[in-house]
């Protein structure tokens, strides 16, 4: 197995710019994730490390060897896509196969890597049927073996769970991370969901119109997001965002004002920050606490029971929503006027250029 790194690299389709200068190391058996909008560029970013897309400018390493020029097959990685792309008229056991009957693999070896695929995926008793009579996962599955076989040094995923219902992506996400820790291999997936990205990644990395907005681990991310983007996308339900005003800063605190909240002071590292300053409070909705009077005052518009939270919509006074998650057992009736407060120890802060500043 290998590790990569990204230096520069760029991807363009005449004029239009989709991968901008990305700088990524990818070490020897991390599963990385690439997230982000539709559009933000990680399935190019993801098919021009498989050789699928040409690259444009920067410089491309696997393991220690420059592979800008090299073909597809050369490269040491295999991908699994999103479309299963099996043969309909062959077994399971030769769609697994297939690559390797392609490369002239001696018959013997093919049918014992065939073999070891097919039980590191659980799915011997399916060798001898065809697609058609599989279900989506089991034909993700045989994909996936497809890749196994081939032995390669980065696997990579393109948004492969997509085809499949939410409880079946569940069970996916769990054979899929069953699978790095059996084969301890670098491999780096592609999605839009970022519960994948959550719970399968040790290292994510965000993207926005092709470029790099934060890399870092799941709880990173989360807890320290580098911008307003990041801390918008990752996190379900979606951080809330307070426009606010700086009225005083101090060394340690300021005081803050806005529409939605009035005054209050929060404790954080003040260097830098001015009397005036347009800044955004950033809240999650686990954060949330119903109190009998609290910073913020709104109308429930929409009450979620989930078992063990409940999450409620609010209105404000001054028209913005809001969301928060409270407790499995809370009892809001849409129209009911309820009053929040919120950790101060979890809050954040981004400046006018949306950049993180608490």
């Amino acid at each position: 197995m290998a590790g990569l790194s990204l230096s520069n690299l760029k991807k363009t389709y005449g004029k239009v710019e989709v991968i901008k200068d990305v700088d990524l190391e990818i070490g020897h058996g991390e599963f990385v994730v690439f997230v982000g909008p539709s559009g933000c560029g990680k399935s190019t970013l993801l098919r021009m490390i498989a050789g699928l897309e040409d690259i444009t400018g920067g410089e491309l390493r696997i393991g220690d060897k420059i592979v800008n020029q090299v073909q597809p097959r050369d490269r040491g990685v295999a991908m699994v896509f999103q479309s299963y792309a099996l043969y309909p008229h062959m077994t399971v056991y030769d769609n697994v196969g297939f690559g390797l009957r392609l490369n002239k693999t001696p018959k013997d070896v093919r049918d014992r890597k065939i073999r070891e695929a097919a039980q590191i995926l659980q799915m011997e008793h399916l060798l001898d049927r065809k697609p058609a009579q599989l279900s989506g996962g089991q034909r993700q599955r045989v994909a996936i073996g497809r890749a196994i076989v081939r032995q390669p040094e980065v696997f990579l995923f393109d948004e492969p769970l997509s085809n499949l219902d939410a409880a079946l992506r569940m069970d996916m996400r769990m054979e899929i991370s069953k699978l790095h820790q059996e084969l301890g291999a670098t491999m780096i997936y592609v999605t839009h969901d970022q519960v994948e990205a959550m719970t399968l990644a040790d290292k994510i990395v965000v993207l926005n119109a092709g470029v790099v907005q934060q890399v870092g681990s799941p709880l990173e991310l989360y807890n320290r997001p580098a911008n307003l983007f990041v801390a918008g996308f990752i996190g379900s339900p979606k951080m809330n965002m307070v426009e606010v005003s700086v009225e005083t800063a101090g060394a340690n605190a300021i005081d803050i004002s806005g529409p939605a909240i009035g005054r209050l002071s929060l404790a954080t590292e003040a260097s830098g920050i001015v009397l005036g300053d347009k800044m955004t409070l950033g809240i999650r909705p686990h954060d949330f606490q119903q109190v009998p009077e609290g910073p913020f005052k709104g109308t429930v518009t929409l009450v979620e029971h989930l078992g063990n939270e409940t999450m409620v919509s609010l209105k404000l006074a001054n028209g913005e929503a809001m969301i928060a998650a409270l407790d499995g057992d809370t009892t809001c009736a849409i129209g009911e006027t309820v009053s929040l407060d919120f950790n101060r120890d979890k809050v954040h802060l981004f400046d006018s250029g949306g950049q993180r500043r608490g």
